[in-house]
């Protein structure tokens, strides 16, 4: 488990889908829920956008930051990690030792580190709430204390997914009108 800069993340190699399995079972994670991919940088998410204008525009103008990005799936991305969706959530988070990991693993498959309907872990509290997990990085509480926003790309047109840290307001000054999701 480590810190990012909304809550505390699960995550593993994204390669190996018996460590994303093992994800699902500690959380108690439904598998058609998708992990995201956590990267270090804003020049490694842009080589998952591919050639997509829209998505490169969201991770040079929103990343690193609180926000979660849904992107089209590269073909090399196993679909276990996204559930078999034909998109993933895509991070670059801004916190220092998040980055630090990052680098010298490589990209993560993660999502929040809570068992599947308990509030997400922000550093505050206790951490035996938390899944068991083989590691776990301790750097107090997060910068943002919340969830990251969620603006799915994948499409052509930005639709908010969740509101999170980053306020609608400057979403759609870099990315133009959001599409809502169903029931806001």
């Amino acid at each position: 488990m480590f810190p990012t800069d909304t809550v505390y993340g699960i995550g593993c190699d994204p390669m190996r889908p018996a460590s994303i399995e093992r994800i699902y079972d500690l959380k108690g994670r439904d598998r058609t829920k998708a992990l995201s991919l956590h990267v270090a940088s804003v020049a490694e998410a842009l080589e998952y956008a591919g050639e997509d204008p829209l998505a490169r525009l969201a991770i040079e103008e929103l990343l690193p930051g609180p926000v979660t990005l849904i992107v089209r799936r590269p073909s090399f991305i196993d679909e276990t990690m996204t559930a078999g969706l034909p998109t993933m959530g895509l991070r670059v988070p801004g916190h220092p030792l998040c980055s630090e990991v990052l680098e010298r693993c490589g990209p993560l498959a993660g999502t929040s580190a809570n068992r599947s309907g308990f509030p997400a872990f922000t550093g505050e509290g206790d951490p035996a709430v938390l899944p068991p997990a083989d590691a776990l990085i301790d750097d107090g509480p997060t910068t943002y204390r919340a969830e990251s926003t969620i603006v799915d790309v994948s499409a052509g047109e930005p639709r908010l997914v969740r509101e999170g840290v980053v306020p609608v307001a400057t979403l759609e000054r870099v990315l133009g009108p959001l599409g809502r999701p169903a029931g806001r």
